[in-house]
């Protein structure tokens, strides 16, 4: 963290001794064409770059030439337990930060062209080889009309090649372009960095929901006006006046924070039980049933307050500790020991659909 994290690459050989990855080309494909997944087929015919956005069917892989093409999906975590285990071998970095996981492949030969991101990335080796080629120092001219983001002109200044469980941690804004060795596999980790507009708009969404301002515009001491189309003077000067009410807490960044960084991406939906059961059912279903997150769920705590998927629950320390020891990794829960408080905010979840019942208390 001190010599690397945002400040250098790192090239850390056998990360994962033994991870071959967890999927198999035709399963990733077989999820890309899952109408709830993000997809997206990258192709590169006669100097051409295209791109294809999912849910893609088994007839868009018919046709595809040599090396010619790459299959990306986005948030791999919400479908696949095991990519949820894997998002947790990287718990030195803050939740908070943690985006998603992607996986792609490319058959030998395959890429994306050369591109930098704008947030920290980890990129895990699955199955097959991949080349690597990064550059701090690059001209930034993409090429036009393009679909993707590609440099146009790159220039490698390091060149590795990735065998299965080797990992590159590239920091923001660095220059990269991989290249499949062979037909091959690779795990994007990567990591959320809003941009300082994005922030700044999020949180005037959150005031214009949280703030209430009392009066009205007002001008007794209004003066006959020359020119009716003039914006005089002392109207500029009393709205800025009132504009000066628009204030906040501490209160309001923790708050904003917690409901920004587990909001649902625009795409993701909730699916509650379809006949639920009665509260009562429910309390004697958790004495014998385990329960967990859903994969699509987002939960952050701060002090006494729980933020899951954009929503806030106001708990008190024991709710907080036995729902935060227990859910916060994604631990299945046998709820023997919950109070009143903790077993209404857990029906609540459960209705959403944010929290599930395992299949057996053995998985």
């Amino acid at each position: 963290m001190r010599k690397y994290w945002q400040k250098k690459p790192l090239l850390i050989r056998q990360a994962l001794p033994g991870f071959n990855g967890l999927l198999t080309k035709q399963e990733l494909i077989a999820l890309s064409g899952n109408e709830d997944a993000q997809s997206r087929l990258v192709t590169h015919r006669n100097n051409q770059w295209q791109l294809r956005h999912g849910p893609l069917k088994k007839r868009d892989f018919q046709n595809l030439s040599g090396d010619s093409w790459s299959l990306l999906v986005q948030d791999v975590n919400h479908f696949i337990p095991a990519a949820q285990d894997l998002l947790r071998r990287f718990s030195f970095i803050p939740y908070a930060r943690l985006d998603d996981l992607m996986v792609s492949f490319a058959p030998a030969g395959g890429g994306i062209g050369p591109h930098y991101d704008s947030y920290d990335v980890f990129l895990l080796q699955g199955s097959g080889r991949r080349r690597w080629e990064i550059a701090a120092d690059y001209d930034n001219t993409l090429i036009p009309d393009a679909p993707l983001k590609i440099l146009r002109h790159f220039k490698a200044e390091q060149t590795w090649i990735l065998e299965p469980g080797d990992m590159l941690y590239l920091p923001p804004n660095y220059a990269h372009h991989g290249v499949a060795v062979d037909a091959c596999m690779t795990y994007s980790i990567g990591f959320r960095a809003p941009s300082h507009q994005e922030l700044i708009d999020q949180f005037l969404i959150y005031l214009q929901d949280h703030l209430s301002v009392n009066g009205w515009y007002t001008d007794p001491d209004l003066k006959l006006h020359r020119n009716p189309f003039e914006i005089d003077s002392d109207m500029q000067r009393q709205v800025r006046s009132i504009l000066k009410k628009i204030t906040w807490k501490r209160s309001d960044i923790e708050e904003f924070l917690g409901i920004y960084l587990t909001e649902p991406k625009p795409y993701v939906f909730f699916i509650p039980p379809e006949q639920p059961l009665t509260f009562k059912q429910f309390k004697k279903t958790i004495q014998k049933k385990s329960l967990q997150l859903s994969l699509k769920s987002r939960i952050l705590f701060n002090r006494n307050k729980i933020y899951l998927n954009g929503e806030i629950y106001i708990v008190d320390h024991t709710v907080k500790k036995i729902l935060s020891t227990l859910l916060l990794n994604h631990k299945k829960l046998i709820s023997n020991n919950l109070n009143g408080e903790a077993e209404k905010t857990l029906y609540q979840w459960y209705v959403n659909g944010y929290v599930l019942f395992a299949a057996s208390n053995t998985e």
